[in-house]
């Protein structure tokens, strides 16, 4: 756990501490009022909440790695029917508690599974797929998408980690073998292995750039239609 996800001081419910998602409650309480981020991850989803429907009646969702529930329950109040899945029973804990808080427990199903474990569901594609900060905790990053790929049946929603830089090199369709110095050009994609620690954190693998994430992307058979702010990204099924 992360120093930032160890964050818990002053908190609603401390005794579901601590908190990572600053949820806003009924009555005026917060679950990490003095998050170290800010208002997190509210402002996250101020950049998201214009690109999806606001009336999602009807629509079904999955939050991949919804921790505290926050974006989960933007969608529920949305009118979705949300799967919301984590391998952190401390997290769906507080997701199940919160859900109550809100009323929005109907609507949402929270279960403890990890994003490989979808290759064993069988469902039907989602209308609306969130995937925010959890690539760059892969191991196996784009085995990850190539199963979130086809869930999707509408919008996807990526938000990871990156290394500094917005550049995007153009590819070419082949590399030559004796070419490989291109491959060290300015915003060709690629993706820092990180094998200690990075914030204090074991599990944060991978930082790629800008350009990466984009290339793995469409390698997964996705689409990219909007870039609404740093570091995210909504895609469809090409």
């Amino acid at each position: 756990m992360s120093t930032l996800q160890s964050h818990s001081g002053g908190s609603a419910a401390p005794e579901l501490a601590p908190w990572f998602h600053n949820l806003h409650l009924p009555g005026g309480r917060r679950t990490a009022p003095d998050h170290p981020l800010g208002d997190f991850p509210a402002f996250k989803w101020e950049q998201i909440a214009p690109h999806l429907p606001a009336d999602l009646r009807g629509a079904r969702a999955l939050d991949i790695g919804c921790n505290a529930g926050f974006y989960t329950f933007e969608l529920a109040r949305r009118g979705a029917d949300v799967l919301a899945i984590d391998v952190d029973e401390h997290y769906l804990r507080q997701a199940r508690w919160a859900a109550g808080e809100f009323g929005l427990a109907g609507r949402v199903t929270l279960r403890k599974l990890g994003v490989y474990d979808l290759a064993t569901l069988d469902v039907e594609p989602f209308d609306v797929v969130l995937f925010l900060g959890v690539l760059y905790h892969l191991r196996h990053p784009l085995l990850a998408l190539d199963i979130v790929a086809p869930l999707v049946g509408g919008t996807l929603v990526v938000q990871t980690l990156t290394t500094p830089g917005e550049e995007r090199a153009d590819a070419p369709a082949n590399v030559d073998i004796d070419d490989r110095a291109m491959l060290r050009a300015r915003g060709w994609p690629s993706m820092a292995f990180i094998e200690h620690e990075l914030a204090g954190d074991p599990t944060n693998w991978w930082a790629p750039n800008a350009a990466c994430v984009e290339a793995m992307l469409r390698s997964s058979g996705l689409r990219i239609v909007a870039h609404p702010g740093h570091e995210m990204w909504l895609c469809e099924a090409a």
